[in-house]
């Protein structure tokens, strides 16, 4: 894994400032099934506020995220296409 950038991202003709802690996760299969997938939330050291699920088609992170709810008691999003959510720090 790997830490923190500060830089800038260029966004509709502006540099945009953006401080933010870049993680890379070496061995995460983008095509995990629900058991991978939730042994990999299980080495969670910590629980996390939420959890958004924003790859695949709708109906499968559906079902993913209502098994996390129901498995793991932990707050799932699954954010519609074009969807902004604002995250507070």
């Amino acid at each position: 894994m790997q830490g923190t950038s500060k830089t800038t991202q260029k966004m509709f003709g502006e540099n945009i400032p953006v401080n933010a802690s870049i993680k890379y996760v070496s061995g995460f299969s983008g095509h995990a099934d629900y058991n991978e997938i939730l042994a990999w939330l299980l080495g969670f050291n910590k629980r996390p506020e939420k959890v958004f699920l924003v790859h695949g088609e709708d109906g499968p992170r559906e079902a993913m995220a209502e098994h996390i709810r129901k498995r793991l008691k932990w707050n799932v999003v699954v954010p519609k296409e074009g969807e902004t959510v604002e995250l507070d720090f």
